[in-house]
């Protein structure tokens, strides 16, 4: 399944600039993992030491919070599209 990742601005450096990269997978976790394949590191910026999403990085799919779906294991189709969005917190 193709799928598009909208990548935020602190994470293009990986991504030689691209905003949107375009990527492959039957789950969230798989096109991640696709992600990293491409874009080596950044798997250190999205996963926790137990292969888990990391607290202050949010993942969407189709706007809605992955942790709230299933998680990695969420099945995605054809043309939906994955926001990675990190946490924001002010005082």
């Amino acid at each position: 399944m193709s799928v598009t990742v909208r990548i935020p601005t602190q994470l293009r450096t990986l991504t030689g600039g691209a905003g949107e990269v375009h990527l492959d997978g039957a789950t969230v976790g798989d096109v991640l993992n696709a992600l990293d394949s491409a874009h080596a590191g950044m798997s250190e910026r999205l996963f926790d030491a137990d292969g888990g999403i990391r607290r202050f990085v949010n993942v969407f799919l189709a706007d809605e919070d992955v942790r709230f779906l299933q998680g990695l294991d969420t099945p995605v189709v054809d043309g939906q599209t994955i926001s990675v969005v990190p946490a924001v917190a002010g005082g």
